[in-house]
């Protein structure tokens, strides 16, 4: 269990700025007496002194109550991810494509357009629905990553996007995308970095697998895939989509919604740190 405090995440908000600013040569003494001026202020705040325990939610409560909104413009891991990740497809051969873990179909809705024959595969049967809202004639099938609904050898490119943090081992999934790919074929995946997961941890809904980049390496080179590409876009400056407090926030806001409490804070501990992480193997 996971003992979640407003307090204690804002002060750690507060010690990132601190820490990356002396890091980096910017904290001037007017920024780390301002810092310590906003903890004095938060330890003295009543509404703050209390936390609760919490333990993970499911991936599929998560995914359920995000698909009616999960394709609204405002997420910065989207944002950040969707433009490197469509550039890499871009430059790829036309052919069969899977979309493992799909969601809403954002990227096969782009394969569809660049000319692949695209087949989709999500757990969440919400999500698969608005999907097939967008995509009507598309095959979309309702399965795992750890088993994927497709026979061997059937597509020339897979691509996963910010999905693989849900899974618990990455070996059994990377070894499926090399099942179902033909020799020669590539295999595009993003994730959220390692570093979101420290600067905005997600204990209250899902339980989430944030790797070093080594751990993506260690379950693709064994089964053949040779690196193509790999990019860590950061996040994006500024940062008013997440600091200012939202009216009515989507219920899978999987963090706090308190970084307007220290907004000067919050730019200084993650404006410019990678915010994803994208690679491009292909299959040898």
């Amino acid at each position: 269990m996971t003992y979640v405090s407003g307090l204690a995440y804002l002060l750690g908000i507060e010690g990132a700025a601190l820490l990356r600013g002396i890091r980096e040569g910017t904290a001037d003494r007017a920024f780390v007496e301002a810092r310590i001026a906003e903890i004095r202020g938060f330890l003295d705040d009543p509404a703050l002194a209390e936390g609760e325990t919490a333990a993970p939610g499911g991936t599929a409560e998560l995914y359920r109550d995000w698909a009616p909104r999960y394709d609204v413009p405002g997420n910065q891991l989207i944002d950040s991810e969707q433009p490197i990740v469509r550039r890499i497809l871009d430059g790829l051969p036309i052919g069969d494509a899977l979309d493992a873990a799909c969601g809403t179909g954002r990227h096969a809705r782009h394969l569809d357009r660049l000319g692949h024959r695209v087949i989709g595969v999500d757990a969440s049967p919400e999500m698969l629905a608005v999907a097939r809202e967008h995509l009507p004639d598309a095959d979309l099938r309702e399965g795992t990553l750890e088993d994927l609904p497709v026979p061997g050898d059937a597509v020339d490119l897979v691509v996963c996007a910010l999905a693989l943090s849900h899974v618990p081992r990455l070996e059994p999934v990377m070894a499926e995308f090399a099942r179902v790919l033909r020799p020669g074929g590539h295999l595009v995946i993003s994730d959220a970095h390692l570093l979101t997961s420290y600067l905005r941890p997600a204990v209250a809904r899902s339980p989430d697998h944030h790797r070093p980049l080594s751990a993506y390496l260690a379950a693709a080179l064994p089964l053949g895939f040779q690196v193509r590409h790999c990019e860590e876009p950061p996040r994006p400056r500024p940062l008013h989509v997440e600091i200012e407090p939202a009216p009515d926030p989507l219920p899978v806001n999987v963090g706090w919604d308190i970084w307007h409490r220290c907004p000067d804070a919050a730019v200084a501990a993650v404006a410019g740190a990678p915010i994803a992480v994208i690679w491009c193997f292909r299959l040898g």
